[in-house]
């Protein structure tokens, strides 16, 4: 039997937008950008569609004319990462603050699973963290222990204490994390 035309059409276009569902499809960290501000109601609207999904913030006090005020705002500005199986991008890329997952020659890239889940589990200790532009000159080192263990930044001294900067070198974003000196090794090459 045959499907009218119109109809026949968008099924097509559904089906083009959607990939083969394969079983055993692997789930990895991808970085969702967002519109300009607009990264809590991303996660919020991932929150509705069960998405995994981490949004890292970070306080930060403004002065504003006549008091202070704490505002928590995105550690990774215009950023969302989410983990899910790419054939299931479409529950994210239909969220109206969504534009893209970011990638290469339009086909979304994977983040390194264990660096995410390494920030995931250091940032949710509340160590204190904030955005760093980005750095790509400086004494590189490999963070040994701590909640930071296994990530590689370049090394900051502030006053008295050892500051790492790691970028997430797919979206150029570096973010300071303040670590103790004895958990610091300098990498090689």
């Amino acid at each position: 039997m045959s499907l009218n035309p119109a109809v026949e059409a968008n099924v097509s276009t559904v089906s083009a937008l959607r990939p083969m569902q394969s079983p055993g499809v692997e789930q990895h960290w991808y970085a969702a950008y967002t519109c300009a501000n607009h990264e809590k109601q991303v996660a919020a609207q991932l929150d509705v569609r069960a998405v995994e999904h981490f949004l890292p913030l970070y306080s930060s006090v403004r002065r504003w004319k006549d008091r202070r005020v704490t505002l928590e705002l995105p550690l990774f500005p215009g950023y969302v990462f989410i983990r899910l199986a790419l054939q299931d991008r479409l529950r994210v890329l239909e969220i109206p603050s969504v534009v893209r997952l970011v990638g290469f020659n339009g086909q979304p890239t994977a983040l390194p699973d264990k660096e995410m889940e390494i920030l995931r589990a250091g940032l949710g200790q509340s160590l204190r963290a904030e955005p760093h532009p980005l750095l790509t000159v400086g004494r590189r080192v490999r963070i040994n222990g701590g909640p930071f263990a296994g990530l590689e930044g370049v090394m900051q001294r502030k006053k008295s204490s050892v500051r790492v900067v790691v970028t997430l070198e797919l979206i150029q974003r570096s973010v300071a994390v303040d670590v103790d000196v004895a958990d610091v090794g300098f990498a090689v090459g």
